[in-house]
């Protein structure tokens, strides 16, 4: 073998060394081919700002929905239910009251005609027995002015008065308390002398004992 053929396999065989075979891969390509083969397996994909919405979208959505389910709706019940029960206590309250207007303005109507009526004959019984539609110290007063000058003044001088009532009406009124303003045209005849006639209006408050209206004041105006 010459030199020359030798300088020549020598480099051959350092060429070979260097380069590598047909078919061969470098280790970075061996790398990026990996990752790409087990990306393709998974088929799974980076996650980016886009993908990651739609998941933080239905987190909002169920965030909301425990709002509506656990706050906001059993709130809303509640306001609710106790508007309900206020405008039930107000309607009944609302009820009571009208009947009490009703009732006591015409308690308060036949109790001031039973007060203000009388004759000589009658005076004694008439005036007694109104003394059960009074009560607490009007009832007192009432029963001492009737025994001492009422009754007496009746009998001896032959009075006989007459009261009645054109008009009535509610001043205020509760379950058991309420006032009535009552006008009352009284006619007073003394002895065979000439009728007198007399209008005045009478503020009568009346107090609720069972289911019965009772005179408590009887103020004129």
């Amino acid at each position: 073998m010459t030199e020359s053929n030798a300088s020549s396999m020598t480099l051959a065989q350092e060429d070979g060394e260097s380069l590598p075979e047909q078919g061969e891969s470098s280790p970075d390509n061996e790398t990026d081919d990996g990752a790409r083969h087990a990306t393709e397996e998974s088929g799974s994909v980076p996650a980016t700002a886009e993908s990651a919405s739609p998941s933080s979208g239905t987190g909002r959505r169920r965030s909301l929905r425990g709002v509506m389910t656990f706050g906001v709706l059993p709130a809303l019940i509640i306001v609710l239910a106790a508007a309900a029960g206020y405008l039930s206590y107000v309607d009944s309250s609302a009820r009571a009251s009208r009947a009490s207007a009703i009732s006591s303005v015409q308690a308060a109507t036949d109790g001031t005609i039973a007060l203000l009526s009388y004759t000589p004959d009658t005076a004694e019984a008439k005036l007694t027995a109104a003394r059960d539609l009074l009560t607490g110290s009007f009832r007192d007063d009432y029963t001492a002015l009737t025994n001492d000058v009422v009754i007496p003044g009746a009998i001896q001088k032959g009075i006989s008065a007459t009261a009645k009532v054109p008009a009535a009406s509610t001043t205020s009124a509760s379950a058991d308390h309420a006032v009535v303003l009552v006008f009352v045209n009284q006619t007073v005849v003394v002895g065979g002398g000439a009728p007198s006639q007399t209008a005045s209006a009478v503020e009568v408050t009346m107090e609720k004992s069972g289911d019965r209206w009772l005179i408590s004041g009887f103020d004129p105006k």
